[in-house]
């Protein structure tokens, strides 16, 4: 039995038109880039470029002024009159000093005071962190005061040793936090294993712990580093001698009396002055640049 064919046209439904789409004016301004945000971007980072490149020019130039300009011509003279141990080698080495040292006090006391934190749940905690956490808050003007008499009462003034400590002390509070963040995604199961083999809790500390947190300890060792590299007013008010000032400090002395300023000789200084930085960075990001590598730590 055949079946009888219909003559009756199939009704067909015809597709409303894309309004957002990417072919009508409306798709095009959502997929078009903000020129707005642009000119913004480029503003912010022509205020960083500007700064830079009279940097560079002016260390170069013989007859600098405070004027991004080329060099009448390209001249050494700014870098040879700096380049001697009283202007320049000894204000960087005792920079140095200061800046891995107290570095290097705070990394430690930081591991020391997280490791508790991170390990051992109590009601003193919170408590603790929030202590710790007002800390970062207190301004360094307002304790200098106090800081400044106990040094005078200690017979610490003038002591690299003693500025060293006490730039370690006031960075400690910003490191405790972020050690206690990155000794967190460390698991307490590899922890548990050196434990059953008898190991002590701070010989998993530092043979288990602080090995796998190194790209963490190289941030906060950076962080702590920079502030410490680029801090002026607490060696300038307990370091008054010039033998022991830090280059932070002795930059102050381009800016000469009746508003003279050594414009060429300070770019050239400043140059000298940002490169350990820069290498620092570049040196622990090679070396420390990988991440938290754990997975598979543990098995079954």
């Amino acid at each position: 039995m055949s079946v009888p064919f219909s003559s009756t046209p199939t009704p067909t439904t015809t597709a409303a038109p894309r309004t957002g789409g990417a072919g009508s004016p409306r798709g095009a301004h959502r997929g078009s880039p903000s020129w707005t945000a642009s000119a913004v971007l480029g503003l912010i980072a022509l205020c960083f470029v500007v700064p830079l490149s009279w940097l560079v020019l002016a260390s170069f130039d013989a007859e600098a002024t405070y004027e991004t300009a080329l060099p009448a011509s390209f001249s050494l003279a700014n870098f040879t009159a700096i380049l001697t141990p009283e202007q320049t080698f000894l204000p960087l080495w005792n920079n140095l000093i200061l800046s891995a040292g107290s570095a290097a006090v705070t990394v430690i006391a930081a591991v020391l005071a997280a490791y508790p934190l991170s390990r051992f749940n109590t009601r003193f905690n919170r408590p603790f962190l929030y202590t710790v956490l007002f800390g970062t808050c207190l301004p360094i003007t307002a304790i200098m005061v106090p800081v400044y008499s106990l040094f005078v009462q200690l017979n610490m003034l003038d002591s690299l040793a003693a500025t060293t400590f006490f730039m370690a002390a006031t960075s400690l509070p910003m490191a405790i936090w972020m050690t206690k963040n990155f000794m967190d995604s460390v698991p307490v199961s590899l922890e548990e294993a050196a434990w059953v083999d008898g190991a002590s809790a701070m010989k998993a500390l530092w043979h288990i712990v602080v090995p796998l947190m190194r790209p963490g300890l190289g941030v906060v060792f950076i962080f702590v580093f920079i502030q410490a590299w680029g801090n002026f007013f607490v060696p300038f008010i307990l370091l008054f001698s010039q033998q022991n000032q830090p280059a932070a400090v002795s930059i102050f002395r381009f800016f000469g009396q009746f508003g003279t300023i050594a414009y060429g000789q300070l770019a050239a200084f400043s140059i000298l002055y940002a490169l350990p930085v820069i290498v620092l960075y570049v040196l622990v990001s090679r070396v420390f640049g990988g991440s938290f590598a754990m997975s598979g730590a543990l098995k079954g």
